[in-house]
């Protein structure tokens, strides 16, 4: 397994280099989502680690880690967005690349690879799709998880109002700091919001306070805690009627969440 690991790293490292261009604008994207993609598979080893899975279930969620977002490169090169709603979503594309392009995932026993399957397709999705499958839903989560974690750092940089002008074309909304009515109802009853509703900028800050509701283990969440990428967001909300009320909730959940011990059933 870790030779084939190696052979896989060497074969991501190769593919994202053939989106390379002088184009500073492309770049801009490319290289954010590089980094991205060494920051996750190296989180998703850690939690892996930290759920005390064997030697051979870590190396399986560092593969998972390291392929979960390589549909974003042909995305980026086809449509110059990184926006599935005006594209395609980039993890059923990411699955098309692996088929078309990437032959060493055979090489895992089939239900390992059906396994991989199954984490990245659901890793963006609002909900992950109904299965019987323990070990499905492990990595998923492990993966979703993973991923949200490091997209706090990458847009951390981005929630100030002059780091709104600083964004990259393809994470702006409308600049307006106000948060959408209906994101703020959302919010105060502790739920996830639509992505395809986003139309501010307030309104992208607040989806990242919800994702909270959607981390599955007390690990990634404490990380996210100690990281301050939580009080960051609150910090630069608007003051604006209805959002104390789910800071409130929010934060009760967080304490709630972080004081439970992470226990695997597979």
């Amino acid at each position: 397994m870790e030779e084939l690991l190696k052979k896989m790293h060497t074969w991501m490292d190769a593919y994202m280099k053939r989106f390379v261009t002088d184009d500073e604008e492309v770049m801009q994207g490319i290289r954010i989502k590089m980094i991205h993609t060494g920051y996750v598979t190296a989180i998703a080893r850690e939690l892996a680690q930290e759920l005390a899975l064997c030697q051979h279930d870590v190396q399986l969620a560092e593969i998972m880690g390291l392929f979960h977002d390589v549909g974003r490169f042909r995305q980026y090169s086809i449509y110059k967005t990184f926006n599935d709603a005006q594209s395609e979503d980039h993890a059923d594309l990411g699955l098309k690349v692996l088929a078309e392009e990437m032959p060493y995932l055979e090489a895992l026993a089939a239900e390992e690879a059906e396994l991989v399957r199954f984490a990245i397709r659901n890793h963006n999705k609002k909900e992950i799709e109904p299965t019987e499958d323990k070990r499905k839903l492990l990595f998923a989560r492990l993966l979703r998880d993973a991923d949200k974690l490091d997209i706090y750092r990458v847009l951390s940089p981005y929630l100030t109002p002059d780091g709104v002008d600083k964004a990259p074309k393809f994470i702006k909304a409308d600049a307006s700091q106000l948060v959408s009515p209906d994101f703020v109802r959302d919010f105060a009853e502790g739920k996830q919001a639509d992505y395809h509703r986003l139309r501010t900028h307030g309104d992208r800050k607040l989806v990242r306070l919800m994702w909270v509701y959607d981390v599955n283990f007390s690990w990634t969440l404490r990380k996210m805690v100690e990281r301050g990428y939580i009080d960051l967001i609150i910090k630069y909300l608007p003051e604006q009627e209805g959002l104390d009320v789910g800071i409130r909730r929010l934060r009760q959940y967080i304490e709630e969440k972080c004081a439970v011990k992470d226990r695997v059933d597979v």
